[in-house]
């Protein structure tokens, strides 16, 4: 692996490695930051439009992002450091914007709507490349993601389907961007 390759991959870990950072401080605080998550249509809810993927309702909520937001996002960053940082920013800001209008009222927190969009982004970024790289990225994460796909249910009242569903059409979004884009 190429020293600019390793360097990219530091981004994604220091990027998870920030989250826990603000989970262990949030943890320690008896997760009052967690207010701070995106609140639907509250004024006080658009500061948790970029701050939710950082903040997370338990240690275990954030231990189940942990890996596979690392391992999408370190699919993303194979395509580059400052398409990672604009996917990124696409998906928190179109994503969490479309949670803060649409979404129930509740506080919506963590970083599954990144997960989703990451996930929404690889699938179709192989599908508008066609390049091998970007076909083989998006069969590997539909393999070892595909399942999330259940997490657009409303099956349980503290899990955030919707902040997974507007996460994974600004990721389809961003796909569709960069392509036009190019």
């Amino acid at each position: 692996m190429d020293l600019l390759k390793k360097k990219s991959l530091y981004w994604v870990l220091g990027f998870v490695v920030l989250i826990w950072v603000v989970e262990l401080i949030n943890f320690s605080v008896g997760h009052r930051l967690s207010g701070w998550g995106i609140l639907p249509r509250t004024l006080t809810g658009l500061k948790g439009i970029p701050l939710s993927p950082f903040l997370h309702g338990s240690i275990i909520h954030v231990m189940m992002n942990t890996i596979p937001l690392a391992v999408l996002g370190g699919f993303v960053m194979l395509h580059g450091r400052q398409t990672f940082f604009e996917i990124s920013i696409i998906i928190i800001l179109v994503g969490g914007g479309a949670l803060w209008i649409f979404g129930r009222p509740s506080c919506h927190v963590g970083a599954s709507g990144l997960i989703f969009g990451y996930f929404g982004y690889l699938v179709l970024r192989g599908w508008y490349d066609r390049s091998l790289r970007s076909v083989i990225i998006a069969f590997i994460t539909v393999f070892l993601y595909g399942g999330i796909i259940w997490g657009l249910l409303p099956t349980f009242s503290r899990i955030s389907w919707e902040g997974h569903l507007f996460g994974l059409l600004a990721g389809i979004l961003a796909a569709r961007l960069e392509r036009t884009k190019k």
